[in-house]
């Protein structure tokens, strides 16, 4: 089974907490703290696998979890980092985030991409030791890792794209010019899945892609439908196959249009790439179909080549004007990461309003989970910073929800651990 995209959860692993202790030797009186920093959590990596060819193993395993980094110690001991979740997927695999379809990573080549980031670990007791306050008897927890449900989407890493009606000679062209044994027949969708095969043409080489037939309507589900088109979209060049001898009653030129409105449907920018049309199976075709064809094509401004990949004729002229296309062009194409900025993410954070209120001990204790990652960006020692965590409790509704549950000024707040005295 040839799966190209698969949806997943991926969480970072969670910051370790920090320590409270407090130094105890013999002959020291008052050793003071040494409560140790706990570990950063595991980060979730991912990295591209040559022997992988398609998504298959996401179907059997949803949920990746990086371990939680170590608590910290007594003695000044921070606690040990988490080790890395490796994340191995196909080489050309997109990873989106789910929700908003934002591109969080593009696994194009072997370099390793570190998608969703470990929490850092909390600070120990002996940070917060003063002049005044030479016994501190509490330390930070461990800050929480990233979290996504992410969409992955295999899109296939070639420079040359076939694209044509079914039983055109895709197939029949792809293994004739390179070292690719696609199955092929004399019957429609005989190729269920992309075929990729390296070209050589003297000192330079690239990759061609045979992708499943589209036939008109495929926007809307017939045939094999757009399913295989994400794999044309890094190509460089597009050939588009056609039969020009109109052996199964189509008209060449309708199944030209046809393929295009369909290029369109999925992408704009896929139907406007450089392309180059091969006239399949002119050893069948009369000299005036072939001469009809070459002038609706060139008309169009299009290079047009005339072939029979049956019989291998005029093959090697179009994978030389194909070499030399290629050197023209750009690289294969690679998608930029688009991560949310901290307005945005800020804004995502605070659409998720529900909090609870509850008073033990006189202490009033707001459970809120969308404001974990603002208090954590927080710093208690800037003023405007503080400000703006005012703001937010404010603009969230905490406050108020404090003051009907008859807060007063001086009484304790407890948000995550971290307390503070209300001032009004």
């Amino acid at each position: 089974m040839f799966v190209d995209e698969a949806k997943i959860h991926i969480k970072a692993g969670d910051g370790g907490d920090g320590c409270v202790s407090f130094h105890r030797e013999k002959y020291i009186a008052a050793g003071g703290p040494d409560g140790g920093d706990g570990g950063k959590g595991g980060d979730i990596v991912f990295v591209a696998d040559t022997n992988l060819s398609n998504l298959i193993d996401f179907r059997y395993k949803r949920k990746y979890h990086a371990n939680k980094g170590a608590d910290g110690s007594s003695g000044n001991c921070t606690g040990k980092n988490a080790e890395d979740l490796i994340i191995k997927v196909p080489l050309g695999t997109v990873v989106r985030e789910t929700e908003s379809g934002r591109i969080l990573a593009d696994i194009s080549d072997k370099e390793p991409v570190t998608v969703a980031k470990g929490g850092k670990g909390g600070r120990g007791n002996a940070h917060f030791a003063t002049s005044t306050r030479q016994i501190p008897k509490f330390a930070k927890p461990g800050f929480k890792g990233d979290e996504y449900d992410v969409t992955l989407e295999l899109k296939l890493i070639a420079d040359v794209g076939l694209v044509g009606f079914p039983n055109v000679g895709k197939s029949t062209l792809i293994s004739v010019v390179s070292a690719a044994k696609p199955k092929i027949a004399n019957y429609h969708f005989t190729t269920l899945t992309p075929v990729l095969g390296v070209v050589k043409v003297e000192e330079q080489s690239f990759v061609m892609a045979d992708i499943p037939g589209l036939i008109e309507g495929a926007s809307e589900g017939v045939g094999l439908g757009h399913e295989f088109l994400r794999h044309v979209e890094r190509c460089r060049l597009i050939v588009h196959v056609v039969d020009v001898s109109g052996i199964e009653g189509r008209d060449p030129k309708e199944d030209f249009e046809a393929i295009n409105r369909e290029l369109s449907s999925f992408s704009q920018e896929l139907a406007d790439a450089p392309k180059i049309v091969a006239a399949n199976k002119s050893d069948i075709a009369s000299p005036e179909q072939t001469a009809a064809f070459r002038e609706y094509i060139e008309s169009k401004g299009y290079q047009f080549f005339e072939i029979s990949a049956a019989a291998q004729k005029g093959t090697k002229e179009l994978i030389y004007a194909i070499a030399q296309k290629l050197r023209e062009l750009p690289p294969v194409k690679v998608f930029e990461a688009q991560p949310l900025t901290q307005f945005e993410l800020d804004e995502k954070l605070l659409s998720k309003k529900e909090f609870d209120v509850t008073t033990e001990g006189g202490i009033y204790y707001v459970e809120a989970e969308w404001l974990w990652d603002i208090l954590r960006s927080v710093d208690m020692d800037d003023y405007s910073s503080l400000q703006y965590f005012q703001k937010v409790l404010r603009s969230t509704g905490i406050i108020d929800r404090l003051e009907q549950q008859g807060i007063r000024e001086g009484d304790t707040v407890d948000i995550f651990g971290f307390r503070f005295e209300f001032v009004q």
